[in-house]
């Protein structure tokens, strides 16, 4: 198959796929910035009220992940499509999650997990930064090596694991089915 791409309407695809998240974000009723009323590029604090109300916090590392996961799916399935155009792909699949995510029955399947009890969902800010997370994952992925890429998912999801007990692989496995062994070690 012959694939024609022109970068322009492939960037412009993924630009307008970012303003349709914001847009339904906001149409949700979640907050632009956070509700303290300041922005910080980072929030530490997992159980504190700013969390995925931030520019980042410990769940942005997933949604680099999710790019090289995205990568790695896209070059499968078509491995002669041109990058971006794989990018916009992949932007429109993050941006899908993301508005799934801020939905009232995906932010009260959260609630029910030890980490999440507080979560109402992301502000308008984080969720579009997450999906800029996952182009710098697609971006990175695209040029580094598959074992770099490899060894790099498992260096974070192991230093985020480490460090907030929940990292991408657990927030699946808690998203498909809670286990009582992992409810507790996440309480701590």
């Amino acid at each position: 198959m012959s694939w024609f791409s022109d970068w322009r309407i492939d960037v412009g695809i993924a630009v307008l796929f970012i303003a349709v998240q914001a847009l339904t974000l906001h149409i949700f009723g979640q907050p632009t910035i956070c509700t303290c009323g300041y922005v910080k590029v980072w929030e530490g604090v997992v159980l504190g009220s700013g969390n995925s109300q931030h520019l980042t916090d410990w769940y942005s590392f997933s949604h680099i992940i999710h790019g090289f996961v995205f990568y790695l799916l896209l070059w499968l399935l078509f491995p002669r499509m041109p990058i971006l155009m794989r990018l916009a792909i992949a932007t429109g699949m993050e941006v899908a999650w993301e508005i799934t995510e801020n939905t009232p029955t995906v932010i009260n399947h959260y609630r029910e997990q030890a980490l999440a009890q507080g979560y109402v969902g992301d502000s308008v800010i984080n969720s579009v930064s997450d999906t800029i997370a996952m182009i710098v994952g697609f971006l990175f992925a695209s040029r580094a090596p598959v074992w770099a890429t490899a060894a790099t998912a498992l260096g974070l999801e192991l230093f985020v694991g480490y460090s907030i007990r929940d990292n991408l692989t657990l927030n699946v496995i808690n998203l498909i089915h809670q286990f009582d062994f992992i409810k507790e070690w996440q309480s701590g």
